[in-house]
This record gives C-alpha cells, structure tokens and sequence, in this order.
C-alpha cells in the first residue's frame, strides 16, 4: 500500500508590493508518495523555493493547506511545527549551511542534539551517516578544512540524521563542478533507495531532473506533470 508522506492542496502564496498583490502561488496541488524521487523545474522567478519554504513549514501559504504524515503543518504552533519539522524534514541548500566553528561530525549531530538525544549517541549516528557518505576520515575536520563537494556531502548526511520521511532540497548541486555534482547527487539517489525517504529536488539542470521519477515543472504558480 502506498503511504502519503506530503500533500498540498490548493496552496496560494501571495505577496504585497507596493498597493499590488503578486501571486507566486496559485491554487497548487501536490501529493507525494514514501520513497518517491521529484524534481521540480521551471523559470527563474517562477516561486520553486518559495514553494519548498512552504512545503517544509518555513513560510505559510496565504491560503491552502500543507499535510505531513497526515498532519496539517500550518494548524500547528510554532513549537508543535518545529518539532515536526525537525522529526520528518531534512533540507539541502545550495549553499551548505555548516557551522564554520563546528567539526562535520558536530555539525551532523546538531539535529540529533536539538532533540535532546544523548551527546554520545548523537555523535555516534553521526559518525555512521558520515562513514556512509564517505567522509568517515574527516570527522574532526571544520568546514574550511574540506573541500566544496566534501561540505555538500557533509550537508546532505545531515539532512538525513534524523531519518527524515522527506527531503527538501533547493539546488543542492548548483554549487559544485561537474564531477562533485554528479557525486552528490549519486549519493542523493543512493540514500533515497536504501532508506526510502521522499525526495524533493529544485533543479535547474534537466540532465539531474530526468534520472528521476517524476518532473514536475512549476509554471504560473502551478505544477505541471
């Protein structure tokens, strides 16, 4: 039986400027399966991050709704939202996002460690993801110590600390060459299999976005298959 892991409907997400309403969002739908791989392409401008904001409960649709596991994101407080978030949701960025002044394995434990886990056991987890991103010989290393594919990676083993049923992430090999792309993304696919987590790519490169299983292109505020 198929578990529905996220589902939006009829998501709005309008912004004021000036005396006009700009309406990025318009009325969109979406499902999404356990163990589905999804990329999401479309213009520049067309509203694809401001979509996973909302998406991971980051921002708020002006109108529509947003379920995780069966739970309305935005029905929730802040604190009943944030751990939700930090229980299901792990995000990428571009950008990697590590603490400069942290080790990786400190870095990857931090959402282990935001939930009160045990420091040992945090880091212990840690240390594993780490290993099985091929990193497990630069534990103590900083974020200036390694090198940009070594950091994206370092960012994706903690997105997926926490087992998350759904992975958000926005461009997450917009920064790197070639062959680090091509190396991160392998390991996005590779997590994906093993641990069945739902996976959202933003994408600008089509070549990414076709290994997938689906594409979804977002054009005048909604998407389209």
């Amino acid at each position: 039986m198929n578990e529905v892991v996220l589902e939006a409907e009829g998501v709005v997400r309008e912004f004021r400027e000036g005396t006009s309403t700009l309406r990025v969002l318009d009325g969109l739908d979406l499902r999404l399966q356990r163990g589905e791989c999804v990329a999401i392409v479309g213009a520049s401008g067309s509203g694809k991050t401001t979509l996973l904001q909302i998406l991971g409960g980051l921002d708020r649709p002006t109108f529509g709704s947003v379920r995780i596991e069966g739970r309305d994101l935005h029905a929730l407080n802040e604190i009943e939202r944030s751990a939700l978030r930090n229980r299901t949701i792990g995000f990428i960025y571009q950008f990697h996002h590590l603490l400069p002044e942290f080790s990786a394995l400190e870095n990857v434990a931090m959402p282990l460690l935001v939930r009160r886990m045990a420091t040992v056991e945090a880091k212990s987890r840690a240390s594993a993801i780490l290993e099985e991103v091929g990193l497990g010989s630069r534990l103590s290393h900083r974020p200036h110590q390694l090198s940009g594919g070594e950091r994206q990676r370092a960012a994706v083993a903690r997105a997926l600390v926490t087992e998350p049923a759904l992975v958000l992430a926005d461009e997450p090999t917009g920064n790197l060459d070639g062959r680090n792309a091509e190396q991160v993304f392998e390991l996005m696919l590779r997590l994906n299999r093993d641990r069945r987590t739902t996976l959202v790519i933003v994408t600008h490169d089509a070549r990414l976005a076709a290994r997938m299983d689906r594409v979804l292109t977002l054009t005048e505020g909604r998407l389209v298959e």
